[in-house]
């Protein structure tokens, strides 16, 4: 069976779409009919085996949320002794998202032909990364895919939540920012004009704070199209630049520098890197095919360079502490744990505390960077708008000194 994509007008002549599963086209517009239903359009869900993932005509990406949602569902519905192909049944009737849906009817119908989950898996690597695959696959080969669900699942979700507290811990002073901008814009190129033109009319001598403002305006108002354009030009120049590998990666190693930003990628990548390789090992695959999976999950190229780099030194019989702190990036504590992992034989749960202390410190530099940020940039703003007052109250100051 394989999922169709469908657009039908119901009973009531409004429009519908969905997914359903069947075998040909044919039924699913007979499925239609039997529902009342006039059938337009029926597709059957292509598949790409490219990284660009599944070719579905409509709909975003998983989201990091639903993705938890769903392996968490997944792994209690295996949990209870429900076979792969009718946990996936119960998932797809349970969803009321179209894509999520006919993900899942058409992995469904892979599993129903004689493939494995995790082959079937491979058709979207957008939804389903490698890590997520290879973890799935090992818990197929070791009999045990409803533990190592268990383990994905929460893999997931601290993930998940991670991100979430990043995203959060940055909308309020991106926020703020924009009304800033806003407001002092708006100030500049309609309000100051109409205040100051009063003065200029006067042939007045003033403040040099004034003046400086009515230039300031003017050329805001003169340029401020072509101010825009070149910053959108800038922007799409850095993009572009950035897709270059060699400049990507010395980008990539100034962030690692930066004073504020450097420890947040390495705190950031650190705990990625750690819960990987965590979850991969505890799931039974291989030390070194754990390794080179969870360094394909760090961002930071410089970081991956040096896991890749540490991984062939480990092959060539290294320690895995002394491989990783050969490259200088990440943090002693990580180090000593591995080593103390490698020593007791614990590996995988020593990586459990590496990857809960580096989120723990990257959720308090989250913390004390947004507790300091948001009270500088109220001062900034506060200062900004003080500084337009001020150069609109001091002519009315001197005209007074001169009227008394």
């Amino acid at each position: 069976m394989s999922a169709f994509e469908f657009t039908a007008l119901d009973d009531q002549g409004r429009k519908q779409r969905g997914v359903l599963e069947g075998d040909t086209a044919r039924q699913i517009r007979q499925i239609l009919r039997d529902r009342h239903w006039s059938p337009l359009s029926v597709e059957e869900v292509t598949q790409s085996k490219t990284s660009s993932g599944p070719k579905l005509r409509r709909g975003p990406r998983i989201g990091a949320a639903d993705l938890a949602l769903l392996t968490r569902q997944f792994a209690t519905l295996i949990s209870a002794a429900l076979p792969v192909d009718e946990a996936l049944h119960a998932l797809s009737r349970q969803t009321n998202k179209g894509r999520i849906k006919a993900i899942l009817i058409a992995v469904r119908s892979q599993v129903m032909e004689g493939y494995s989950l995790a082959r079937a898996m491979e058709q979207y690597p957008s939804v389903f990364n490698e890590t997520y695959r290879t973890t799935i696959e090992a818990g197929e080969a070791s009999g045990k895919l409803a533990i190592v669900l268990e383990r994905l699942a929460d893999y997931v979700e601290e993930k998940q939540a991670l991100q979430q507290k990043m995203i959060q811990a940055m909308i309020y002073p991106v926020i703020l920012t924009l009304v800033a901008l806003g407001v002092i814009s708006l100030l500049m190129l309609y309000v100051v004009p109409d205040v100051i033109q009063v003065f200029t009319h006067m042939n007045q001598t003033l403040p040099i704070l004034t003046r400086i403002l009515i230039q300031v305006s003017h050329f805001l108002q003169a340029y401020i199209g072509l101010l825009l354009l070149g910053l959108g030009g800038v922007l799409l120049g850095i993009v572009l630049l950035l897709r270059q590998p060699a400049i990507r990666y010395q980008f990539h190693r100034l962030l690692l520098k930066l004073p504020v930003i450097g420890p947040l990628v390495l705190a950031n990548n650190t705990a990625r890197f750690s819960r990987t390789f965590h979850v991969l090992l505890s799931s039974g695959i291989p030390a070194m095919e754990a390794l080179k999976a969870a360094a394909r999950t760090i961002a930071n190229l410089p970081m991956r360079r040096v896991v890749d780099e540490a991984a062939q030194r480990v092959k060539e019989g290294s320690s895995l502490h002394k491989a990783l702190d050969r490259g200088g990036y990440f943090p002693p504590l990580l180090i000593h744990l591995i080593a103390s992992g490698e020593a007791s034989g614990r590996l995988d749960q020593m990586l459990q505390r590496a990857a809960q202390s580096q989120e723990d410190a990257l959720e308090n530099r989250l913390s004390t960077l947004m507790a300091l940020l948001e009270p500088l940039m109220i001062l900034i703003m506060g200062f900004i708008v003080l500084l337009i007052v001020l150069s609109i109250l001091l002519p009315i100051m001197d005209m007074n000194q001169i009227i008394k």
